[in-house]
């Protein structure tokens, strides 16, 4: 995507797609009123950016030389040094949910930490056995797995829920992750849609289980069982997806009407960073 169509686009989408559903789930909205559960964005930031980055890879296309040439992270040690800046930080992104010092925040903490540390491991142990090597940057991607499909239910479920969050969140995501780029062919080069798509509905569903006070969770709400909540958790996501691709989908066009929105194949060739801002990351000789 051309730099000015990105910046169109992010307007765009933020007013279009981004803010409705915030206020659904968070401002009182329709979902609010159902008894949704997201305590930090499950929905609102994950579901969302993962349907919006699919949708985006089909109608933009893949890159020159996908699927076929590997284009792994250039540095797997910046990406492990941001990996690591990012799980500390989510620690804030869902414990501040709580909006307190309390206990509420410290089990937020202490089930973003449980969750990211299984499905990295779970991740790892799939890639071992799926590619006969346990890898690094699996590791990572098994960690962002595993806070966001915790980022939902953060706030409601304790340990035994993080756990059966993050094994989940490792092992389906992985596959999703394989799938979207071999079987569908599917340029998602970030795998936003496999690991925070995926991630933020499969956290949103099972946060509807184990908020269950049976599973050590908050507990449902007078009246709740736990089957009405697990359906209005679903609906929760088929909504959000449903409302997203759709959105996501006229945005791009619309986009389209005021600025290419697909680097050419010049353009692609010289390296975004060249062509879009004539600046380079390195200069190496």
């Amino acid at each position: 995507m051309r730099f000015p169509a990105m910046l169109w686009f992010t307007a765009l989408w933020i007013t279009l797609v981004y803010l409705p559903v915030c206020h659904w789930v968070w401002g009182g909205g329709w979902l609010a009123e159902m008894g949704v559960l997201d305590f930090a964005g499950g929905l609102v930031v994950h579901l969302t950016a993962g349907v919006a980055a699919l949708t985006a890879a089909i109608m933009l296309g893949p890159r020159d030389g996908f699927p076929g040439r590997l284009m792994p992270p250039h540095n797997l040690t910046l990406s492990v040094m941001g990996a690591g800046m990012l799980w500390v930080g989510w620690f804030g992104f869902n414990a501040g949910s709580a909006v307190a010092a309390n206990g509420d925040a410290g089990m937020a903490m202490l089930v973003t930490h449980i969750s990211a540390a299984v499905a990295s491991l779970t991740w790892m142990i799939s890639d071992w056995v799926y590619f006969g090597k346990p890898k690094v940057l699996g590791i990572i991607t098994g960690m962002v797995a595993g806070l966001g499909s915790i980022t939902p239910a953060s706030g409601f479920v304790g340990p035994i829920g993080a756990i059966v969050i993050g094994l989940s969140a490792g092992f389906v995501c992985f596959i999703v992750t394989n799938a979207v780029k071999q079987k569908f062919r599917i340029d998602d080069s970030l795998d936003v849609f496999a690991v925070h798509g995926i991630g933020g509905a499969l956290g949103t569903i099972l946060c509807g289980i184990f908020v269950a006070e049976t599973f050590g969770g908050a507990g449902l709400g007078a009246g709740v069982t736990m089957g009405s909540q697990l359906t209005t958790q679903v609906i929760g996501v088929l909504a959000v997806l449903v409302w997203t691709g759709v959105l996501t989908a006229v945005v791009i066009k619309l986009v389209g009407f005021f600025t290419p929105v697909r680097a050419d194949a010049d353009e692609e060739l010289a390296g975004l960073d060249t062509s879009q801002h004539h600046e380079t990351g390195y200069h190496i000789r």
